[in-house]
């Protein structure tokens, strides 16, 4: 039987979605295809409207090898498993002359625990267990949240809480969810053969695509212990991503509550003088952190380090003690005894990092008003991590709108441990990058407009002629802006202040759930919607209710931020431009996201406004726009207040 070609699959596939194919999606299918056969690594950009899914999944599927899908966001996993796969499964099925099985895998953590939902969980002050729907008001959010879980636990067949409908509060999930480490482990468990999280990898244990998150791809490289099945092929989606979820997977904290919490789980389970020991070194590192000032510490102060010590040594002990325990008096024993290990060991971890003082880890403190200090430990570069776990044993695909910063590929491969493109020796994973372009007309669909003449904004302060111009913006788009601020300070401020100026309704992040303020900023052309971070990733309005984008400012990292400060003179130290490899790289992917939120179908039309002069006049400027979408450029403000009020016109003739 011959081999059916590739262009016919990938045609019968975007038939099957009911979408276009676009050459870009057939330069991108070629490419994957070619990696996979010859076990290499490609960088691919694929803007938005390509069709990248499709682009990935086809050839994978036709290769026959299992294929792990990790992506960033729950949005595009839910894509992925309940739209692109399974319509593209059943497209291929008759050519293919098989059908690949799909499924989705997340950390244990993300399902129901059906120990911890029917036996209670562990108690901080007691031995034992409490039965958490018992001890909530069941008048109150959290009761009402367990009461409905409960519910949600007979009729759900995945267990998983982005399953749940509603959702819930993390404090609520907490009650009925168990971490890797405090799991019993299917054999010990009396819900083993029922379990939601062993279910989960079973069925990917079997399936050809296993679609996950970077955090648990993160953790799978990371601890050793494989969390994923054995694959020959890794695509990783939103790849833009990665570097920021593998740091935050590879960071540990110490915070006094949490240090309490584990000496209250552990006390009753060991001898008194070793519970004593961890109580007396939680008393010394809470005071220690009372006196704590937020910023890095290049060395550990000596009372510090006295502290973590203390906390290291009582805590060893503690988990040497637990293990030998046995206390038939305690009730789910087992349960009570892994949840204590799971919080000491959890401790032991970071102090013994923290004081093994590795020279590529950073620590700093943070203060938060209303949870105190927080002492945290993070690696310098997850570079090295990455090039010796991502890209052994396996081809691996990097894909997303955003990855050539300032015209090329080789400043996010260098965060990825890759060298420059071409570039071969020993151990240097060899990549090829590819930018398959947009299917858009970005010059003749979009504006790049920088209010060149603002003043430069400053690190404090309100910003007069900023909210001006915003504000005169707003009034020619006739609403439909999608405003992205640097901090969430300068959002509420901007919707504070324009709110008693604009008849234009202005939606704020953190007033309403996120997917609810997208709903209600789609549904009313007139309506505008500001926020931070999430917003400049997350927002998939096509269509005239999202015609003007205004970012604030270039968002640079905050001076203040210990990690980003540290990697930035460490670029320097070994003789880099420390501001363009760390600020300017990571406002240039910020910007290039935010600005992808304008153009997101082909009769989309619009204006990008940055409201910062920099962007204009400083020499990271060109950096920054060519990392940018290819619109029409300009700093006349009088020549885009008529392009707004010309599109608004459009719009509104054509019955939005």
């Amino acid at each position: 039987m011959t081999k059916p070609s590739l262009p016919d699959l990938l045609h019968a596939a975007v038939s099957a979605v009911g979408g276009t194919e676009r050459p870009g999606q057939v330069a991108m299918a070629e490419a994957v295809a070619e990696a996979i056969d010859d076990n290499s690594h490609r960088l691919i950009q694929a803007g938005t409207g390509t069709g990248k899914s499709l682009g990935y999944l086809v050839p994978a599927l036709a290769h026959g090898e299992r294929v792990v899908v990790a992506t960033a966001t729950l949005a595009l996993q839910r894509q992925l498993v309940e739209r692109d796969l399974p319509r593209t499964v059943d497209a291929l099925h008759s050519q293919l002359r098989r059908r690949p099985q799909f499924a989705m895998l997340k950390g244990r953590s993300n399902y129901l625990c059906l120990h911890r939902l029917h036996e209670g969980a562990p108690q901080d002050e007691e031995d034992g267990l409490f039965d958490q729907f018992e001890a909530a008001a069941p008048t109150s959010k959290l009761g009402q949240d367990l009461l409905r879980l409960r519910d949600w636990a007979d009729e759900t067949e995945t267990g998983d809480r982005d399953d749940l409908t509603p959702g819930v509060s993390d404090k609520a999930w907490s009650q009925i969810s168990v971490s890797s480490r405090e799991c019993l482990g299917a054999t010990k468990c009396a819900y083993g053969a029922e379990c939601f999280a062993e279910a989960a990898r079973e069925r990917a244990k079997l399936a050809d695509v296993v679609v996950t998150n970077h955090a648990l791809l993160a953790i799978d490289a990371i601890e050793g212990a494989p969390v994923l099945p054995q694959h020959e092929v890794l695509i990783v989606d939103e790849a833009h991503e990665l570097v920021s979820r593998v740091t935050g997977v590879a960071t540990g904290e110490l915070t006094p509550g949490q240090v309490n919490r584990a000496v209250k789980r552990s006390a009753k389970l060991v001898d008194e003088k070793i519970a004593d020991a961890l109580q007396t070194a939680s008393e010394t590192f809470e005071r220690v952190m009372e006196l704590a000032l937020p910023g890095r510490l290049e060395q550990i102060p000596e009372d510090l380090g006295y502290a973590l010590m203390s906390l290291r040594d009582a805590a060893r002990n503690v988990i040497s003690a637990i293990g030998a325990t046995r206390d038939k008096s305690v009730h789910d024993e087992d349960a009570v005894r892994k949840q204590a290990l799971a919080a000491v060991e959890s401790i032991h971890t970071v102090a013994e990092r923290i004081t093994n003082g590795s020279e590529y880890d950073v620590v700093w403190y943070e203060r938060h008003d209303r949870f105190g200090a927080t002492l945290r430990v993070a690696p310098l570069s997850v570079s090295g991590l990455l090039r010796e776990k991502l890209f052994e044993d396996r081809s691996v695909v990097l894909t997303s709108a955003t990855l050539k910063l300032g015209g090329d590929f080789n400043g996010v491969a260098a965060s990825l441990g890759l060298s420059p493109e071409g570039v071969e020796g020993d151990d240097v994973p060899l990549w090829k990058g590819l930018d398959v372009g947009s299917p858009f007309d970005y010059p003749k669909q979009g504006i790049l407009y920088v209010a060149k003449h603002l003043a430069t904004p400053g690190r404090e302060g309100t910003r007069g002629d900023m909210m001006d111009e915003l504000a005169e913006l707003i009034e020619a788009a006739g609403g439909r802006t999608l405003g992205l601020f640097s901090s969430m300070r300068g959002a509420k401020a901007a919707a504070e202040e324009l709110r008693g100026r604009l008849d234009n309704p202005i939606l704020l992040q953190g007033e309403e759930t996120l997917g609810e303020l997208i709903k209600n900023f789609a549904a009313d052309p007139k309506t505008c919607l500001f926020g931070t971070l999430s917003l400049w990733q997350g927002v998939d309005v096509p269509g005239p209710s999202c015609q003007l984008v205004v970012m604030d400012r270039i968002p640079f990292p905050r001076p203040d931020d210990p990690l980003m400060s540290a990697r930035q003179k460490s670029v320097e130290e070994h003789g880099g431009n420390g501001f363009m490899a760390v600020a300017a790289t990571h406002a240039a992917l910020l910007m290039a996201q935010g600005a992808g939120r304008l153009v997101r179908a082909s009769g989309d039309r619009g204006v990008v406004a940055v409201l910062d002069p920099r962007l204009a006049t400083a020499r990271y400027g060109s950096f920054l726009r060519a990392t940018l979408p290819d619109f029409w450029y300009t700093t006349d403000r009088n020549q885009v207040r008529r392009s707004l009020a010309a599109i608004d016109a459009t719009a509104k003739a054509d019955g939005e």
